[in-house]
């Protein structure tokens, strides 16, 4: 496959987007939309693209319509920062002749602090990462935004690395972030939230990833990823609740 343009967006990523950029530096463009950081992250990127965009973050969903307005290919790569291409993925989309496909999944294989995890649904993490920008739309989303294709979809064989925080710090920075994110979705709703609902979800949350997906299976990695969901599932209810006055 020729003539593909990856896009990255960044937001102090100067720990991450070195080796994001080196695994797609075969790429034919590699565009950057960076959201004012505040550390080396702009100094870095610009070792591997002249391409580097600067935008006030207003959320998910705008920096990657934004990114994908900036492209000069029909393919696309979207990966983010914290992501690597494997070598072996690399060799496939070179080598990959799309016949009538319009898209590809692409399954992550997630680390939770320097474990692969491969419980909790992280080990059936397909995301559609590769499509051609006509036949592809942004679905609209505060949280994770994410990519639909109208068209035939394939599957790749091989894998993007994922690491997914750094520290423990800055996850619960993100915990933070994203069930304000999508505390802001559900209260859209206007569903009532009570005592038993934050109480339910959280309980329901930790028996689902530590029980039915298996979460124990990953040791304490895998307990503190069901905690944590847990908790986020806890965190969304009670700024629902907040939002809702009942305080």
């Amino acid at each position: 496959m020729k003539n593909i343009s990856a896009i990255v967006i960044t937001k102090n990523e100067e720990r991450n987007i070195e080796q994001c950029l080196k695994s797609i530096s075969w790429a034919d463009e590699i565009i950057v939309v960076d959201s004012e950081s505040e550390d080396k992250t702009v100094e870095l990127v610009k070792k591997f693209t002249d391409k580097v965009f600067i935008k006030k973050w207003e959320g998910y969903v705008p920096q990657k319509k934004y990114a994908l307005n900036l492209v000069s290919y029909e393919w696309v790569f979207n990966i983010d920062a914290d992501e690597r291409i494997s070598s072996e993925l690399k060799e496939e989309i070179i080598n990959k002749e799309p016949d009538s496909l319009d898209g590809f999944f692409i399954r992550r294989k997630n680390y939770f602090f320097g474990k692969e995890i491969t419980t909790c649904g992280w080990n059936k993490d397909f995301q559609l990462r590769l499509f051609k920008r006509t036949k592809t739309e942004l679905l609209e989303r505060s949280v994770d935004e994410g990519f639909k294709v109208n068209g035939k979809i394939g599957i790749l064989k091989n894998v993007i690395v994922h690491n997914t925080f750094s520290s423990f710090h800055n996850y619960l920075k993100k915990v933070n972030e994203y069930t304000t994110l999508r505390a802001e979705e559900v209260y859209k709703s206007k569903n009532k939230v009570t005592a038993f609902t934050i109480i339910s979800h959280a309980v329901s949350a930790f028996l689902r990833y530590y029980i039915s997906l298996k979460g124990f299976k990953d040791g304490m990695h895998g307990l503190i990823i069901s905690f944590v969901y847990s908790v986020s599932n806890m965190l969304t209810y009670v700024k629902i609740w907040e939002k809702q006055g009942r305080f």
